[in-house]
């Protein structure tokens, strides 16, 4: 199967990312979107920022020429007040219809591999305790419920049969720390928290002041989540994902529910089922279950689903 030609007429990809007052964070999210150009090297990347950082939104989408297409990849973790206010208002302030908004990165179990990889680099062995995962936080409840269907990706992931407990840096609770002091009253000693956030700066810093044993560095620009903002650059063009995974190679296997199971001890009480699948009332509904390449723990590829994504389809010209 062959790959994508290059063209002049592709969308831009434009990439808004949260801001941070801390450099580190800005150039984290630099750094990601370099890994973009590198993945799609035919693409035109550009990035901005809601707030903190230069350029801002409206000035990116001020700079596009008249009616170049773009799509807006959220640089995003879920649901909440940017994504189902603050952007689609710039969008609507600019009046500029060969704009398109894809979806928000997560939940996504591509998300969750990467949280498992850096948990690893953390020195978090295997099995060795429960792991607390720290979001942002958000006063909107789809974003809460967000979170809690990552930790369920991720208790997944992990196949430990340990619990993940959602946690919130700001706007709800448990805090990170009250869910490590809750867990330690509890009797487990080993807790590591898995910071959810995309990189460096005051959230992060809070996260790593916990009195758990281990806590992960955040997202950063791992691989893997440098292929799920081309994925979601792909799905707002209309472009068949799945397909596009299997021309690019994954490279990070991701949640399989034949091959990937988790074991049910430990685990219900987070959404997985006995048979270490997610409960169906609790898959995202975007969910799917990709052909896995490469890896130590790669199963069989999972049999074809029949859906939208199934007929390749040329990248639009708006």
């Amino acid at each position: 199967m062959g790959g994508f030609a290059r063209t002049a007429d592709r969308p831009v990809l434009l990439a808004v990312a949260h801001g941070s007052r801390n450099p580190a964070g800005v150039a984290a999210t630099r750094e990601l979107l370099e890994r973009v150009r590198v993945l799609r090297p035919e693409l035109d990347v550009r990035c901005c920022f809601l707030d903190l950082a230069a350029p801002s939104l409206p000035e990116a989408l001020a700079r596009l020429s008249e009616g170049e297409p773009a799509v807006l990849v959220p640089l995003l973790l879920g649901t909440g007040y940017h994504l189902r206010v603050d952007i689609p208002g710039a969008l609507a302030a600019a009046r500029l219809p060969h704009v398109r908004l894809a979806p928000s990165l997560g939940p996504d179990p591509l998300l969750a591999a990467v949280l498992a990889d850096r948990l690893a680099g953390s020195g978090r062995p295997p099995g060795a305790g429960p792991v607390v995962l720290a979001a942002a936080g958000s006063s909107d409840p789809a974003a809460a419920a967000d979170t809690r269907r990552t930790a369920r990706l991720l208790a997944a992931r992990l196949g430990d049969g340990r619990p993940v407990v959602p946690a919130y840096l700001s706007a709800a609770r448990p805090t990170p720390h009250e869910a490590v002091e809750a867990l330690h009253a509890a009797g487990h000693r080993r807790v590591a928290v898995a910071t959810y956030l995309l990189g460096p700066g005051f959230f992060a810093d809070r996260a790593a002041a916990t009195p758990a044993r281990w806590t992960s560095d955040p997202l950063g620009t791992h691989d893997a989540l440098a292929r799920l903002v081309a994925e979601r650059y792909d799905r707002a063009c209309g472009v068949p994902v799945r397909e596009v995974q299997e021309v690019q190679g994954c490279g990070v296997p991701v949640y399989d529910e034949r091959a990937h199971g988790v074991r049910a001890h430990g685990v219900r009480a987070d959404g997985v089922r006995a048979d270490g699948r997610l409960a169906e009332d609790e898959r995202l509904p975007d969910e799917r279950v990709f052909p896995v390449h490469a890896g130590p723990h790669a199963g069989p590829a999972a049999p074809r689903r029949s859906s939208t994504w199934t007929t390749r389809r040329p990248v639009p010209s708006w």
